[in-house]
């Protein structure tokens, strides 16, 4: 693991920046020797040369000029952070400490934090009280009921999560330098991509990468994107936000959808009658309140001037809809992409009755500023070109 010694990946980044050990050792105010064992102990850990050595200089191999891009973003990242609290701790955090604070402001709870992390309670007291000390400050408020982390305890806890994501990505690059697979890929998922989205990109993704893990999360826009701009998931695929709730993501569209209402062979109303009136009085599969998708269910009555109906199940599940609709009496309203494979099956059928508001812009949500490891950028190209199908999307707006 080459983030396991955030000292070590400073000496690394002053070698690579003097191109000799003599210079890294007098900036550091090392010995040589110990600027040596410091490269020596990285290039273990890594498995891979991270220097030509010659006479007078050193150069960095493509492995080493590889971590020296993610580690310098890394480094910058932590150590601004570290600088607000105190330029002290920039020399002496220490990745124990970072993780241990990583884990108590998730926690809220010492004791919580000390399970997760497989350590005694005490190791992990003892982490965050160092760091205290060395900030001159309290970066939580303790109680019976747990501890609070204070605002500046969240924002060196986030830049320690980023710091390690990208170090976790340098590895995943020098890997790959070797034809080996490591690390994962993480994807945030929303409802309409894991219907048919992700299912087509992540088959051919899979012919490429054939060991590499990934992880579909599932949840609320509002978690994933925390989730997202923490470091926890690369990058979310599904319903963009017009405008973007917070300025440090990037949004790429890859097509656009309508929202159409659907419903179980044999319903009344597929016969004609789809007023506005009548719709209301049926109950309804829709998407959680908060999300674009409801907003828009919920303006259709209000631009007649009517209360939303009262009995609706709150879902993004095709399946819970498909099965719910086959009883002739629930009506629902959903993606059309989302619902395409059921449509054409002919499980459910669409109203004729014009859905609420425009298409909306469905595509890729990343880090701004991020960089895709070659892994994460293959998944990424591959969910662009699962979009090329006619019968996935609309025409765009």
């Amino acid at each position: 693991m080459i983030a396991a010694n955030l000292r070590h990946l400073r000496v690394f980044l002053t070698v690579a920046e003097t191109g000799s050990i003599t210079c890294a050792a007098e900036r550091c105010s090392l010995s040589q020797p110990a600027v040596s064992q410091a490269v020596a102990g990285l290039e273990a850990r890594a498995g891979l040369a991270l220097f030509t050595r010659r006479a007078r200089a050193m150069f960095l191999t493509e492995a080493g000029a590889m971590l020296h891009t993610r580690a310098g973003r890394a480094m910058a990242r932590l150590d601004s952070a570290l600088a607000a609290l105190t330029p002290r701790l920039v020399r002496t955090a220490t990745r124990a400490q970072l993780d241990a604070l990583i884990a108590v402001c998730a926690a809220q709870n010492m004791a919580m934090a000390s399970r997760r992390m497989g350590l005694a309670q005490p190791t992990v007291h003892r982490a965050i009280t160092r760091l205290e000390h060395e900030a001159g400050r309290a970066l939580f408020t303790r109680s019976s009921e747990g501890v609070a982390p204070a605002r500046a305890a969240q924002d060196l806890a986030r830049a320690a999560r980023l710091t390690l994501a990208e170090l976790a990505q340098a590895e995943s690059d020098m890997a790959a330098l070797g034809g080996q697979e490591v690390g994962q890929v993480v994807i945030g998922a929303m409802p309409l991509s894991r219907s048919f989205l992700l299912p087509r990109a992540l088959a051919v993704f899979r012919r490429s990468h054939p060991r590499l893990p990934v992880r579909v999360l599932e949840g609320t826009y509002d978690v994933m994107l925390h989730g997202l701009r923490h470091g926890e998931i690369d990058f979310l695929i599904g319903a963009l936000r017009d405008p973007p709730p917070v300025d440090d993501i990037t949004q790429e569209t890859l097509f656009t959808d309508d929202l159409v209402l659907l419903a179980g062979a044999g319903h009344p109303l597929l016969e004609g009658g789809a007023t506005v009136a009548a719709l209301r009085t049926w109950p309804w599969l829709v998407a959680r309140p908060g999300t674009p998708a409801r907003a828009r269910f919920d303006a259709l009555f209000a631009n007649e001037g009517l209360d939303p109906p009262g009995a609706v199940i709150e879902t993004g599940s095709v399946l819970l809809m498909r099965e719910l609709l086959a009883d002739g009496r629930h009506l629902a309203c959903a993606s059309r992409a989302q619902a395409q494979g059921e449509i054409i099956r002919g499980l459910v059928q669409v109203l004729d009755h014009p859905a609420p508001g425009d298409a909306r812009a469905i595509g890729l949500t990343t880090r701004r500023g991020w960089i895709p490891t070659a892994a994460q950028a293959a998944l990424m190209d591959a969910l662009r070109r699962a979009v090329i199908p006619d019968e996935v999307a609309t025409q765009p707006a």
